[in-house]
């Protein structure tokens, strides 16, 4: 229960709004494609969940949910559905703490998130499988930076409204002077306008958070490794200037930027998937070619 630490009310933001205007949203599915639950551990024993959407490729794109979302995300489920009907393999999963996942939610854990993905990426790679590509949204994205950046085993990250700096958007959710707060009261919780916790916040989860510069993590990215960025023009919560920023070092690079969208793609999510299945395979056909 939530009952420590000073309570916050909590604003729906956009991923609320949007998920309530594509609850009936479903893209065209090939019924001959087959999804598969699997259960993956990670190096701490929890289980991850995910959905493997099967159309008969050896190789796989694991789509990775933002903060407080999961793999049932309508972003996650209109991206595999646009693959599958790519003829594209793809893997959407929980991390840690989120969704059918075991363990506890942080609104830290960038490495932890990004250990899930190299727990997910090893359990593919023992079956003779290949992660083609990792796309990652909102704090999905930056997890799959991190995991570029630590890994160095990935030839293609789709960025899809990450975030150049961590540091933003947490006075605007938490308030001014919020890590005093939190280190007087031990805890803050966020709850959702019916009053319930809708999640907590400790110290050394904004600690973790805070720690990461991104910018100087994104240096130790392979040069070989395409980063394609995807940004929506009117994107309050991770403003544009984010993948224009994280565009200036990143040496392999590709940008797109879709004009009117939000940071969750509310009214662009066939742009949105249009441009991503495009891009994988762009990557494919390329890595295949040098192959040969």
């Amino acid at each position: 229960m939530c009952n420590r630490g000073r309570s916050f009310s909590f604003e729906p933001i956009e991923i609320a709004k949007a998920t309530s205007h594509f609850q009936n949203l479903k893209m065209a599915q090939n019924p001959s494609f087959q999804q598969e639950k699997i259960i993956i551990p990670n190096k701490h024993g929890n289980k991850l969940v995910g959905i493997l959407h099967e159309s008969g490729t050896k190789e796989i794109v694991l789509l990775c949910h933002g903060g407080r979302a999961s793999k049932e995300n309508f972003i996650m489920t209109n991206l595999a559905a646009a693959l599958e009907n790519a003829g594209i393999t793809s893997f959407r999963f929980d991390f840690t703490g989120n969704g059918e996942s075991e363990g506890s939610f942080e609104i830290g854990g960038y490495w932890r998130e990004a250990d899930d993905i190299h727990a997910v990426a090893q359990h593919f790679l023992k079956a003779n499988r290949t992660v083609s590509a990792i796309v990652g949204h909102s704090k999905g994205a930056n997890v799959a930076l991190l995991y570029a950046s630590k890994y160095h085993d990935i030839k293609t990250i789709g960025n899809l409204s990450g975030c150049h700096d961590l540091k933003l958007g947490l006075q605007t959710r938490f308030g001014k002077e919020f890590l005093e707060r939190i280190r007087k009261e031990g805890l803050l919780e966020l709850k959702a306008e019916s009053g319930n916790c809708k999640y907590r916040v400790t110290e050394e989860s904004l600690q973790d958070r805070l720690n990461i510069i991104m910018m100087e993590e994104c240096l130790h990215i392979d040069k070989e490794c395409m980063v394609f960025t995807v940004h929506g023009s009117a994107d309050i919560q991770i403003p544009v200037a984010s993948a224009h920023e994280l565009a200036k070092i990143l040496p392999n690079h590709k940008l797109h930027i879709i004009e009117g969208a939000d940071h969750v793609y509310t009214d662009h999510q066939a742009e949105l998937a249009s441009v991503v299945v495009n891009f994988i395979k762009e990557t494919m056909q390329l890595y295949k070619l040098n192959a040969s």
